[in-house]
């Protein structure tokens, strides 16, 4: 069975209580932040890991009273943004926006200049989505069942989108592959934003996207959602069923999007970066907005957060194997 489970938001084991200690890191005699931070982000502008890292930049300029900037970086499954970030002076002033897609699946499919794992310090966890299957309006189907019917009656007039190779719109879309027996053909973008586009205007199909980045679309009545992949509904999409209930059985996916900073940076810097963050993610307006996207915000502290990482990262490696995915001429 090809199955992807979604990530369980474990509880965190102890609250912060770092914030009023470290409110004054020094960094080599100097207060942090002591010049622009940039917040890498591996999408286009538009797509989820962009809403959330400029949602992010906003508060810590409260925070830090500094100045953080957004630096898109889109490409290679989102690896060109964590290995400047990796490769950056280790001193906290190159933060990285990142999902699962750059930190435990790209790297079983694509060679790096770095280790997702070593080169990187997990800073928080900020929110889990469901992946949504969704099309363009004006393909003939009503629910996942006369979806599959269509495919299988014309197998070669689909076409599906992902925002990069290695993706977890990709590997979504290759699992259902899998479980259903359907052909389509993979067509990857630099990015959430730039798929929307050609699947609003038919030029492809289908798309496993995440709610974060489609949850506008799917709302305005652009994109059609038939089903998420996750075992229960979204509550912003109350009215969609899962693959299960769709009758797509062992087919689970959601991403998840973590805040990362170059390994090496010292310790304060990590500490108080830790503490703002988890602050933050408390905060009314950042959880309703997160919820807002479909996401179940993090919960969880940075040494869990850096265990799920590890964990996911071992998990789609096998399956991947298992499913024998690879990079193709696509």
């Amino acid at each position: 069975m090809f199955m992807f489970k979604e990530i369980p938001m474990l509880k965190s084991l102890a609250a912060f209580g770092l914030a009023a200690a470290l409110v004054a890191a020094p960094v080599h005699g100097q207060t942090y932040p002591n010049k622009p931070v940039k917040i890498m982000v591996g999408a286009s502008a538009g797509g989820g890991t962009d809403i959330i890292a400029r949602m992010l930049a906003e508060k810590f300029n409260d925070a830090f009273k500094g100045t953080f900037v957004i630096e898109n970086r889109p490409g290679a499954s989102n690896t060109i943004a964590a290995d400047l970030t990796a490769k950056a002076a280790p001193d906290g002033h190159t933060l990285l926006a990142a999902t699962n897609t750059g930190q435990a699946i790209a790297p079983h499919l694509i060679k790096l200049g770095f280790d997702p794992i070593k080169d990187l310090t997990p800073i928080a966890l900020i929110v889990t989505v469901p992946n949504v299957l969704a099309v363009n309006t004006s393909v003939a189907a009503k629910d996942v069942k006369e979806l599959i019917a269509l495919m299988k009656a014309k197998p070669n007039d689909f076409k599906y989108a992902s925002s990069g190779v290695g993706s977890t719109q990709h590997i979504a879309g290759e699992g259902f592959k899998h479980v259903t027996g359907v052909e389509m053909i993979h067509v990857p973008y630099k990015g959430s934003s730039q798929a929307h586009l050609d699947v609003i205007a038919g030029q492809v199909q289908i798309m496993f996207d995440t709610t974060s980045s489609a949850m506008g679309h799917l709302k305005s009545g652009k994109l059609k959602p038939l089903a998420v992949t996750t075992a229960q509904r979204s509550p912003e999409l109350p009215n969609v069923p899962t693959l299960m209930e769709a009758g797509v059985p062992g087919f689970e996916m959601s991403t998840w999007y973590g805040l990362y900073v170059t390994a090496g940076t010292p310790k304060a810097v990590v500490e108080r970066l830790q503490a703002e963050t988890a602050r933050i993610l408390k905060l009314p307006d950042v959880q309703a907005k997160l919820r807002g996207l479909g996401g179940e915000p993090g919960n969880v502290s940075p040494e869990q957060f850096a265990a799920i990482n590890k964990a996911e990262y071992e998990r789609f490696g096998k399956l991947i194997k298992d499913a024998n995915i690879k990079i193709d001429a696509q």
